[in-house]
């Protein structure tokens, strides 16, 4: 059976990460997390002062960019590859409601874009790849064999955020969490470079109503059915 790039877009916190590590699981493929590399660059804007909630100095990120090296390791106890900033595992750090406030603003930045998506065009240079994010489908691999669109109401949405935060031991209130979810959503679709949009040949998928299974189940055989197809 040939192997086939599989782009997963759509709104912040519509579980686009958690299916995107158990379709790769199931197809034996590598999975790649976009937004956990920009992530990565925001944490270390946020380490380097260089962003909080009175300035952002782009310029300063910029000059920096040069050092900052992203990568993913396989943690066999986990089932799925880790984020490394230079060498330093940062995969529990960027998952935080702090660097959610700014990575939306670090995302909009064409060069910070321009010199992550070149990363994620060659972790995908040969198929087989799982990716998710903003605009895989729609910008990273526009000629990808299978897009999906992921969606949900922001209340949906914020709540299954808030319930992960919370059982991570994180202190957070679910009128913040909220609040993050539409700023994002406002950020991620009105920035000038690569806006959130739904592909022309993309699956919508709305899992507002679908547990964690059965979302998985869906797109196990929509996946499965591109792949026959393909190899046909």
């Amino acid at each position: 059976m040939k192997k086939i790039t599989i782009a997963i877009d759509g709104f912040s916190s519509t579980g686009k990460s958690t299916v995107a590590k158990q379709l790769a699981k199931a197809l034996g493929y590598v999975y790649v997390d976009s937004g956990a590399m920009y992530r990565a660059v925001t944490l270390f804007a946020m380490r380097q002062k260089f962003i909080n909630e009175d300035l952002f100095d782009k310029q300063a990120l910029l000059s920096k960019l040069d050092d900052i090296d992203i990568s993913f390791k396989f943690n066999k106890q986990l089932g799925y590859a880790e984020v490394f900033l230079n060498g330093e595992n940062i995969e529990r750090e960027i998952r935080t409601l702090d660097v959610s406030k700014f990575v939306s603003q670090v995302a909009t930045i064409s060069e910070v874009r321009a010199q992550l998506v070149k990363q994620q065009q060659e972790f995908g240079a040969h198929k087989g790849v799982v990716m998710d994010g903003r605009d895989i489908g729609t910008v990273v691999f526009p000629d990808a064999e299978l897009k999906l669109f992921m969606t949900a109401s922001a209340e949906k949405r914020a709540q299954r955020r808030y319930d992960e935060l919370i059982e991570r031991g994180d202190d957070v209130s679910y009128e913040d969490v909220l609040k993050n979810v539409q700023s994002r959503d406002h950020i991620d679709s009105t920035r000038q470079d690569s806006p959130l949009s739904i592909a022309k040949d993309a699956i919508k998928v709305d899992n507002s109503n679908m547990t964690l299974n059965e979302q998985f189940e869906f797109l196990l055989k929509l996946s499965e059915e591109k792949i026959r197809e393909v190899s046909a």
